[in-house]
């Protein structure tokens, strides 16, 4: 994508700020340049990049550029592991982050006259209070519910005659297959999902579309850029809008950092314009999509990029044989019998690495050549031979937030 002279001045204003911001991160990174001389885009992609590990250093308020009187509120990271990340908000990053979610939903064709069950976790996490935030700036009816209680769930659902339903695509299936078990979809009134914080294949899409009779969209976003709510696909599905009046979004090679073109698939990096309490620039968020070239059959004039295929750094590597978890899921979707749900373990065994794949088959499919359809699309894909398993529907364990499905047991 081509960085406008607006973008640029609004990049420049934004990095003057936290620079002249005494003890904030961009104070010491920013020191030695000269934000005046950077004039062009390609002076603004020579700036250095921004890890996840500069934030985690300045635990608890380091990327703070703004006094303590103009933050209303903290965000962390969802990360299990390593020091958490905390983002600070003013009062107008609150505000924008609502004006985006909204555009989400209006882009996603949900109206003021739609009931919103909201399902992701609230506190300190992003998820649930942004799609709250976005919905009330929509003027729709929030449904606040939160995570897990599959049964209050329903009865919500029924009773309030929720359109629209928000969540993880893990518990999107959990309570399509729970719908289903109750033989209560007649009393469902759901139109549209909003489905986000994680990535996932076409199969759980299609399983999570017509159990629940709805239409899917996927919404984008991270807790250092707002949270979700900063894209969302369309109706045309399949690439989601990014809001580039709020994002500089780039596309990196990972291993070697350089800006790829548009339609190559690479590392998103995300620079903000407008963020006051914690602004980035060049920050690398390890999820993995590409820009799609040309404007959009819907007719928005926001560009696009892919879903996220996965993350940079969530690699294994079996027998010297690299493998994302993404290259799981399209093996498995052009299978026969196979379901939507995998499980990959790992283990390390009389001296060699023995990976497992345990999948669930459609109800009647004969095991034995499901079984050896994976095997042999595995090997002839990826290059690794591998031990395939077919469980039945419902043997792999659900989740009401987010579905682990790889297990590294060598380490």
């Amino acid at each position: 994508m081509k960085l406008n002279d607006n973008q640029l001045k609004l990049l420049k204003e934004s990095m003057k700020t936290a620079k002249n911001f005494s003890g904030s991160l961009y104070a010491s990174k920013f020191k030695d340049i000269d934000i005046d001389s950077i004039n062009t885009q390609e002076d603004f992609e020579s700036l250095p990049f921004t890890e996840k590990g500069e934030l985690r250093e300045g635990y608890p308020l380091g990327i703070q550029a703004v006094p303590d009187e103009q933050i209303v509120r903290i965000h962390s990271s969802s990360g299990t592991t390593g020091t958490p990340i905390i983002i600070p908000y003013t009062k107008k990053d609150v505000d924008d982050w609502a004006f985006m979610f909204a555009r989400c939903y209006e882009t996603a064709g949900i109206t003021k006259k739609d009931r919103i069950q909201i399902t992701p976790g609230y506190g300190l996490w992003t998820a649930g209070i942004g799609f709250q935030l976005g919905c009330e700036k929509l003027g729709a009816m929030a449904i606040p519910m939160g995570p897990g209680n599959t049964d209050k769930q329903l009865k919500m659902m029924m009773d309030l005659g929720s359109t629209v339903l928000c969540a993880t695509s893990s518990y999107a299936l959990l309570l399509a297959e729970e719908i289903a078990k109750r033989g209560i979809g007649d009393k469902i009134k759901l139109k549209k999902g909003v489905i986000g914080s994680e990535r996932w294949g076409d199969k759980m899409r299609q399983r999570i579309s017509d159990e629940l009779g709805v239409e899917l969209y996927d919404i984008y976003g991270l807790t250092e850029i707002y949270g979700p709510g900063i894209g969302v696909s369309c109706a045309r599905e399949a690439p989601m809008h990014y809001w580039d009046d709020f994002i500089y979004l780039e596309i990196i090679d990972p291993k070697t950092g350089k800006v790829l073109p548009d339609g190559e698939i690479g590392e998103i990096v995300i620079s903000t314009f407008r963020k006051e309490g914690a602004p980035l620039f060049r920050y690398r968020t390890h999820d993995l999509s590409r820009i799609v070239p040309g404007k959009c059959a819907c007719g928005s004039p926001f560009p696009r990029i892919d879903r996220i295929i996965g993350r940079s750094d969530d690699m294994i590597k079996v027998k010297g044989v690299n493998i994302y978890p993404g290259q799981v899921e399209d093996v498995l979707k052009n299978i026969d019998g196979v379901s939507s749900e995998y499980q990959v373990m790992i283990d390390h065994l009389n001296g060699k690495d023995i990976m497992t794949l345990f999948f669930e088959m459609n109800n009647g499919a004969d095991k034995e050549a499901v079984e050896n359809a994976v095997g042999t699309a595995f090997k002839t894909k990826i290059g690794l031979t591998i031990v395939p398993k077919g469980v039945e529907i419902g043997d792999l364990p659900r989740s009401e937030k987010k579905s682990t499905r790889i297990f590294d047991n060598r380490y």
